[in-house]
């Protein structure tokens, strides 16, 4: 009977605390991103189950204060619970980012890349520290970051480019150039 109760006291306890840190501040972590990209239903509601989460943790570490092995847990599962949080968000890729190009040559291979893959741009031409310049943005679901990256190295794996996040896009016109995007395609094939 001793050595049930140490299992439970010394590995079972322990390993719940360290597997429910990493939920809830996985979490957490999710739930911050979405803040503040403006998402506030949906934070509230991961709000609920991430407090609803921790006051169970705190609640056996208190019950079991004489436990050191309940800190290690608590602490790695909120560092664990951190890193997790972070690839999910990754994952889950919610939202839109402003892609900001800037090449030396010309960049109308490029710009056809870009427009063949259905990404909106607007080119602007400028002068840097290495002469003439172009300046390329387009604004784009995070989830098509990685291909959009992929044409930018493509077409010049040299070219200088920011992501940032936004926050707020007008979607009519971006629905409505989509709309446009598809009749013209569908005009060709006739």
């Amino acid at each position: 009977m001793m050595q049930d109760v140490d299992f439970l006291g010394f590995v079972v306890i322990p390993g719940l605390i360290f597997l429910a840190r990493i939920v809830d501040v996985s979490i957490g972590t999710v739930k911050l991103i979405l803040i503040s990209r403006g998402m506030k239903i949906v934070s509230a509601v991961l709000s609920f189950f991430e407090v609803m989460i921790w006051l169970m943790v705190i609640t056996h570490i208190m019950q079991n204060l004489d436990n050191p092995l309940n800190y290690l847990a608590y602490a790695a599962g909120f560092a664990t619970g951190t890193y997790v949080g972070m690839i999910l968000e990754g994952k889950i890729a919610l939202g839109r980012v402003v892609l900001q190009i800037i090449t030396q040559r010309d960049s109308e291979d490029l710009r056809s890349a870009l427009k063949e893959a259905g990404f909106p741009y607007t080119q602007v031409n400028a002068d840097g520290n290495e002469g003439p310049a172009t300046f390329t943005f387009t604004v784009i679901r995070r989830k098509r970051l990685p291909e959009a990256l992929e044409i930018i190295n493509n077409f010049n794996p040299k070219a200088f480019y920011s992501i940032e996040d936004v926050k707020h896009v007008r979607e009519e016109m971006i629905k409505d150039r989509r709309r446009r995007s598809i009749l013209a395609t569908l005009r060709k094939g006739k």
